[in-house]
């Protein structure tokens, strides 16, 4: 197995006993489990675990008082609790920990954020610190195998994705990106009493990957779906909830032709999105390279500003005359624009009238022989 160090462990670290539960969200497949269990070999015999996926483990601890939690966490001072959208009313179970058990450090881990944001939001304000981990990323990639052998690796990267499986398994790429798909992914989201029709589920997913880095209609796609356009926002929100998909709402701000009712949907995994469409075919032979491109950029940049604790707000922009910047960061009041480009050979106008309406912008392309800095790596 090929263990790559994730940076959310250091993160999680350093917020231990520090008053507040700790919660992490994450795919499944992700490797919270594994950052759960290494804390638990680094605290011994003060640590308890235990994987809500278990029926008497959920038993135990629905609607379970503070003298039944105090009696099954005994002694130990880190009480880790696994999958813990499993469990009914978790949110209340979680604040009797923080609050009555104060020696106690408590980590919950979640899979399905519809379900346990919605039963801790509440319960837990102000008594947590919330992370998400997402697949391995680009800048721990670097830093396990060295600048030059990820750079070799880019293209791969690009086609098979970050999960700790693809690494864990080279060779068998397209196997494990099935098999995640059709047995992990959609596992929270079929439980869920608002998917009545998986199919058109793949559906809409094999829609949403083919238009990558393209404005997404969603009326156009409850049309193509054959459902109301209600029906789509719903299914599109749960996908967001599940960690498969994340929107970018465009910038509209100070001109009157300025899109502002579209949206772009990317994949937290290049992988993923591959796996759905059934295309593993190497860069060459493709026509969506530069999608690829663009969606793989989108994520690691997600990671690193997640895993920084980065401040601000993410837009692409266009106008109704179809000028464009795929991507915009606002920090502090200014603004940071980026166009992502395969070839580093393919001209690239940033727009005058983006320049006049937010002038002091920083303007940037990212090609693959630059990308890292964007990635967090000098």
């Amino acid at each position: 197995m090929t263990f790559i160090p994730r940076k959310l462990e250091t993160i999680i670290q350093n917020r231990l006993f520090t008053g507040k539960a700790i919660v992490l969200l994450g795919a499944r497949q992700t490797g919270k489990t594994t950052i759960l269990k290494k804390l638990l070999q680094t605290h011994g015999e003060k640590a308890l675990y235990l994987n809500a996926d278990e029926p008497m483990v959920r038993e135990q601890l629905e609607n379970a008082g503070s003298d039944r939690l105090k009696m099954i966490i005994g002694k130990k001072n880190l009480f880790i609790l696994d999958e813990a959208q499993r469990i009914k009313n978790v949110g209340l179970t979680l604040k009797l920990i923080t609050d009555e058990l104060k020696d106690v450090q408590l980590i919950a881990s979640g899979s399905s954020s519809f379900e346990l944001t919605q039963e801790i939001s509440e319960p837990l304000t102000g008594r947590k610190w919330e992370y998400q981990l997402f697949p391995i990323s680009w800048q721990e990639l670097a830093a396990h195998t060295g600048f030059l052998q990820s750079r070799m690796q880019l293209e791969q990267r690009l086609i098979f994705g970050m999960y700790p499986d693809i690494f864990n398994y080279p060779g068998d790429e397209r196997q494990v990106l099935t098999e995640l798909i059709s047995s992990y992914l959609y596992k929270d989201l079929f439980t869920y009493q608002g998917i009545r029709k998986p199919d058109r589920l793949d559906k809409l997913l094999r829609a949403l990957a083919l238009q990558v880095g393209n404005e997404v209609s969603y009326s156009e796609l409850a049309s193509t779906l054959g459902v109301n356009k209600n029906t789509v926002m719903t299914y599109i929100e749960l996908l967001e909830k599940v960690f498969i998909i994340f929107r970018l709402q465009p910038l509209s701000r100070n001109l009157r032709n300025e899109i502002n009712s579209s949206r772009k949907i990317y994949f937290y995994d290049n992988g993923v999105r591959n796996a759905i469409i059934g295309n593993f075919n190497v860069l060459n032979l493709r026509q969506d390279t530069g999608a690829l491109w663009e969606n793989f950029l989108m994520s690691e940049r997600l990671k690193n500003l997640h895993y920084t604790g980065w401040w601000g707000n993410r837009y692409f922009w266009r106008t109704r005359q179809q000028q464009e910047i795929d991507y915009v960061e606002e920090h502090d009041g200014l603004f940071s624009a980026y166009e992502f480009k395969w070839n580093p050979k393919a001209k690239v106008h940033f727009s005058k009238t983006f320049r006049a309406v937010y002038p002091n912008s920083n303007f940037e392309t990212i090609i693959p022989e630059n990308f890292e800095r964007f990635l967090g790596i000098s």
